[in-house]
């Protein structure tokens, strides 16, 4: 099959081709993302292969069909960017990456929680000035502490074994309860006893129109007073303006997001020479207790081989008449 690769980065190219060797598909990579800018350069192509920040919308999905392409190949586990009932309309089928390295994600939580404690960030820039002084470097013990896990699924609950491997106490909320959450030491709780009790809130859940802004002004008040927010999943989750007031006003102690409700125009690229127009992000970035990484929290040889060894299996499904393991529907 003749596949159009979009945002597609060195890493992309170099593992995917690995996965191709014996499935033998054409691919075409493509530096941009999909919109309605760019979805012409698809036409003729049977298959497109997408990430994170590409616009499926009908717009796209549209033209898509009208190009040719009858099917969508989600390199990763979200899909709150396709039109899921578009692409039906159309003809189109789509799959996923269900799963890839669930310990990535979970493992870079966890990193991030480490060094927005213990100020790691600030604790590096100063000691590359010569700077030795503990003041302001400060944190606490995680050891006895109440960590609330959003979004119990299989990141939900590695985190929550890593975090009970520490000695904390680990609460949950999911809409869909898990067996495994419970079976490692975590307890479910209502959203009023999270807010109370928990020291650390950490979100592992997905971006759907009832988790949109899951973390907002009311949720932020009810909060503990310092408690530390850590954001691996998807940016839409948190309010970002309702986080930058809660950190002026010390509600939130701290702040580490790997991923941000706007980042389609910021992350994936260098602009290291260039100045970032987002005022909000602007802002963020000033706040001395908030670390942003540019969603590599799934960056690892593990995760990124798996990812496209599936992608391409999903295809070869696909182009053999198979049934598709990995394919979503609109509901």
């Amino acid at each position: 099959m003749k596949i159009a690769v979009f945002s597609a980065k060195r890493y992309d190219r170099e593992f995917l081709n690995a996965a191709n060797v014996s499935a033998g598909h054409q691919l075409r990579y493509f530096d941009v993302l999909l919109d309605q800018d760019s979805v012409s350069l698809a036409t003729g192509y049977d298959a497109v292969c997408i990430f994170v920040n590409d616009i499926a919308d009908d717009d796209v999905l549209k033209a898509l069909s009208e190009g040719g392409t009858r099917l969508v190949a989600l390199r990763c586990t979200g899909f709150n960017n396709v039109d899921l009932n578009a692409a039906a309309g159309y003809g189109l089928k789509v799959v996923r990456v269900v799963s890839y390295s669930p310990y990535s994600v979970a493992e870079h939580a966890v990193a991030l929680l480490l060094a927005i404690n213990r100020k790691i960030h600030r604790a590096y820039n100063r000691t590359r000035d010569s700077n030795f002084s503990l003041d302001g470097l400060m944190g606490f013990d995680l050891h006895g502490k109440t960590v609330a896990v959003l979004g119990t699924g299989n990141i939900g609950c590695i985190f929550t074994k890593i975090m009970l491997g520490f000695g904390c106490e680990v609460i949950g909320y999911d809409k869909y309860p898990s067996e495994v959450f419970t079976g490692l030491g975590g307890r479910y709780a209502e959203p009023d006893e999270i807010g109370a009790k928990a020291d650390i809130i950490s979100l592992h859940c997905p971006l759907t129109p009832e988790t949109h802004h899951i973390v907002n002004a009311d949720t932020l008040s009810r909060a503990k007073r310092g408690a530390l927010l850590i954001n691996t999943s998807r940016g839409g989750l948190v309010d970002t303006e309702a986080v930058i007031e809660a950190l002026k006003s010390g509600q939130l102690g701290g702040l580490a997001l790997d991923v941000y409700e706007q980042e389609a125009d910021l992350f994936f690229r260098d602009l290291s020479s260039t100045i970032i127009d987002d005022d909000v992000f602007q802002r963020l970035l000033s706040f001395p207790n908030v670390i942003v990484t540019g969603h590599q929290a799934f960056f690892t040889e593990e995760a990124i081989r798996t990812i496209c060894e599936t992608t391409i299996n999903s295809v070869t499904q696909f182009a053999n008449g198979l049934p598709l393991t990995n394919e979503i529907k609109a509901n």
